[in-house]
């Protein structure tokens, strides 16, 4: 598959049916959650409507694709982890967590090469794995810390403001 194809100007439309089949636009065919599950992984970017109402049903589709992998014991998502987030819906803290958690991800997924390197240099005699995640979370609790203070500030120029 090709770069240009996967970084398209405008996303692939996904058109979710009443009778929940998905139509891919791109491709004229229907598609399944495996399907989507893959375009994902090859880093096709696409957006699920529905075909009815033009509704943006892409996050609810995509939280489907993780609970069915979840299910299959495909496990990503710690219990707890999924617990802490239940306990951030309607928490004044609820609207920095999304882009604390991308920024994390983002994180994660650029330094994930020299993780790999890391664990194998840890096998033998580098710095142990357990070592390399408590370093990389000192740095998303900075992250963290950054995005406070700039909520911080936000709110604190708005209260001078009015």
């Amino acid at each position: 598959m090709s770069a240009a194809k996967k970084k398209q100007d405008k996303p692939t439309i996904v058109k979710k049916y009443a009778n929940r089949r998905l139509y891919d636009t791109g491709r004229s065919s229907y598609v399944t959650l495996e399907d989507l599950y893959d375009m994902v992984k090859e880093g096709h970017d696409f957006v699920v409507v529905d075909a009815k109402t033009g509704e943006d049903l892409t996050k609810p589709v995509l939280t489907q694709i993780i609970v069915e992998k979840e299910s299959k014991g495909e496990n990503v998502l710690p219990l707890n982890f999924l617990k802490q987030i239940i306990g951030f819906y309607g928490d004044a803290m609820q609207p920095l967590l999304p882009n604390y958690l991308e920024q994390s991800l983002e994180n994660f997924v650029q330094h994930q090469e020299d993780l790999r390197e890391q664990m194998t240099k840890s096998l033998s005699g580098g710095m142990m794995p357990l070592q390399m995640m408590e370093e990389m979370t000192r740095q998303n609790m900075a992250m963290f810390q950054n995005t406070l203070n700039a909520f911080a500030g936000m709110t604190t120029k708005t209260k001078k403001d009015d």
